[in-house]
């Protein structure tokens, strides 16, 4: 899809995108150049949000894909969509960190959402997101996802997931309806 007005373009990612992928994504959430977008987790983790392998397994998988943005030939933003089902779940979202608070976050998630309510035919869209994370959670609320109180653990001791700095992490499930 090319959506003119924003002038981004989405596509299934390939093995080629990975490297440029796993950077994106630790820009993002790790490190100090998270620091200049506001979805950061360098305060709460340390360590890799994701590797090679990690998405490399979501290119490969036959019930995700991993929907690649580039603007003017760049990969600025990814978002991991998988079939569950009645339900997709939504994830691995980056936004570049010089990018983010533009807007292009509101026109990921809603072609993201298009997407899996057209292709799959899905009601809802599930995400987990850190519970400490109050403010990415309130942008997920604006943008009509609501907090369950159903809560998994962080995979403490698991460093593919990052080295966490304090002890009272987990997941929140998030749902929106797309119907």
């Amino acid at each position: 899809m090319d959506t003119a007005a924003t002038g981004l373009t989405f596509r299934d990612a390939t093995d080629a995108d990975v490297d440029d992928l796993v950077v994106l994504i630790e820009s993002a959430y790790r490190g100090d150049s998270s620091r200049t977008g506001w979805t950061t987790e360098a305060d709460i983790l340390e360590g890799q949000r994701t590797d090679p392998e990690g998405v490399r397994a979501v290119i490969k998988s036959p019930d995700s894909r991993l929907l690649t943005v580039e603007r003017d030939g760049t990969v600025v933003a990814c978002c991991q969509l998988e079939h569950r089902g009645d339900h997709a779940y939504f994830g691995m979202f980056a936004v570049s960190p010089t990018l983010q608070g533009a807007g292009l976050g509101k026109v990921i998630i809603a072609e993201a959402e298009r997407f899996a309510r057209e292709t799959w035919g899905v009601k809802e869209m599930h995400m987990t997101v850190i519970s400490a994370r109050e403010d990415l959670i309130a942008w997920y609320e604006r943008r009509g996802y609501r907090r369950t109180g159903k809560m998994t653990p962080f995979p403490y001791g698991d460093e593919r997931f990052g080295i966490p700095q304090r002890d009272d992490l987990q997941f929140e499930l998030l749902v929106k309806p797309l119907a």
